[in-house]
């Protein structure tokens, strides 16, 4: 299908998907900096030094950091924008944004302040309603290499997910569509939370056995705190859910694991954030989650342990006691 997509954001993923639309003879490709250095070294080298270092772009993906230039006749638009710098990002491109528009969100977290998704806040900024998300266990670094990787898509427009889903599907990337679009979207922030912890298991050099009782609790509190806010219990079975959690647990891509790795270790929260340029987001996650559920009386003890390792100076050890030191109850609840 002959196409034009307009990819906002030249990190990992962003570069990466460019790539995977780039094999398609009939899509035209075009990748969006926000920042003109790295668009720079974009164009003089056609390699994401900073951010996908050893992959090559072809020539044919335009690159660009001109918002107009970017989306003018666009079929499609991907955001690949970090939840934190979202808004104010995606505002540049609201002049050329028409209630037609179709929009594919990669971000995976939640708005501080708002609380909002990243597909609410594309919705908001762009006054579209042709949004679609797309998650699950699909690193970048994977991804560009041509390694077998599969995801799901999710639209309220059903034929919008169907679309895309003919669109990027490959022999290496293969997509499902799921209609849970609320459930698959906080599986991909709540991810990275039971990721910090994952991290601070190995850290600390527990073993299998931590880790695994980690993912299947971390799974639960998932599960329970998006389906209170309407989200398919079944998603969390899935590629966006179980599929996504397992590949940030234990990836040595993952930015999450390797925070909660850095604390279980001994460094300070601020000292690791410092020694990064890499967005972590379930640091600012982990804070809205714990705000939201505090407000609505829901239970996330998981979550709650990460936080006040993050934020209010608790040991990693002592929060593996706190938990291990819970009253005894049933395991469905």
């Amino acid at each position: 299908m002959a196409c034009t997509v307009a990819v906002l954001g030249d990190g990992a993923w962003g570069t990466a998907m460019a790539l995977l639309l780039a094999a398609r003879p009939s899509v035209q490709v075009r990748l969006w900096s926000a920042f003109e250095e790295n668009h720079r070294i974009l164009r003089e080298t056609r390699e994401n030094q900073r951010f996908l270092p050893g992959v090559m772009l072809p020539d044919r993906v335009e690159l660009t950091t001109q918002e107009a230039a970017a989306t003018d006749g666009a079929d499609l638009w991907i955001t690949a924008i970090p939840t934190i710098h979202l808004r104010s990002t995606i505002r540049r491109f609201a002049a050329f944004a028409t209630p037609q528009t179709a929009v594919l969100s990669l971000t995976k977290g939640i708005e501080a302040e708002t609380f909002l998704r990243p597909s609410e806040i594309l919705s908001e900024i762009l006054g579209t309603d042709r949004l679609a998300v797309l998650s699950g266990p699909s690193h970048a670094e994977e991804v560009a290499r041509g390694m077998p990787t599969s995801v799901a898509v999710s639209a309220q427009e059903a034929g919008l997910a169907e679309w895309i889903q003919s669109l990027l599907s490959s022999e290496r990337f293969r997509i499902y569509t799921n209609s849970d679009r609320i459930g698959v979207e906080l599986a991909g922030a709540l991810k990275n939370v039971i990721g910090i912890a994952a991290g601070i298991s190995d850290g600390l050099g527990y073993g299998d056995n931590a880790k695994s009782a980690l993912l299947t609790r971390g799974l639960t509190e998932m599960t329970r705190f998006s389906t209170h806010y309407g989200a398919q219990s079944e998603t969390f079975h899935g590629l966006a859910g179980m599929g996504d959690l397992i590949t940030t647990c234990f990836s040595r891509h993952g930015r999450n694991r390797w925070l909660g790795e850095q604390l279980g270790r001994g460094l300070s929260l601020d000292a690791i954030l410092a020694s990064t340029r890499l967005a972590v987001e379930g640091v600012n996650t982990c804070r809205s989650v714990h705000d939201r559920c505090r407000n609505d009386g829901l239970e996330m003890p998981i979550t709650s342990e990460v936080y006040r390792v993050l934020f209010e100076g608790k040991t990693p050890r002592q929060a593996v006691t706190d938990l291990m030191h819970r009253l005894p109850r049933a395991e469905q609840i």
